[in-house]
């Protein structure tokens, strides 16, 4: 019972966060996802409906690094990302953590990608 209601406020403090930040042309949504085994993130334009940039620790030249979704792991996916954001010429973008508080592997995620260039 207690599991129950820990996912339903997990789903209610998303969709809390999603209503409030939206991604634009100018200004894309950087949404972030850790599961139990991976990392994925990506960069999204809302109004047009398509994904900018991604990265995933899933990816064929990362499968032979474990990447594992902890600091360490945090660290290298945020760099990876800032790194496909300035391929795709993207500078500036609103931070969608997910409905997870902004500590630990989420703010190792974003102080990467802040120092590979992204602005948010």
């Amino acid at each position: 019972m207690k599991l129950k209601k820990t996912k339903q406020l997990a789903v209610r403090r998303r969709l809390r966060i999603r209503g409030k930040i939206t991604g634009v042309a100018g200004r894309p949504r950087l949404s972030v996802r850790f599961s139990q085994k991976h990392i994925h993130a990506q960069i999204i334009d809302d109004r047009a409906e398509r994904t900018l940039a991604a990265a995933s620790s899933q990816e064929k030249d990362l499968r032979g690094e474990k990447v594992r979704p902890n600091l360490a792991g945090a660290k290298i996916m945020g760099g990876r990302l800032a790194a496909a954001a300035q391929k795709a010429g993207v500078t500036e973008v609103v931070f969608d953590r997910g409905g997870r508080r902004y500590h630990g592997c989420v703010k190792v995620f974003a102080d990467a990608a802040r120092a590979g260039g992204l602005k948010f």
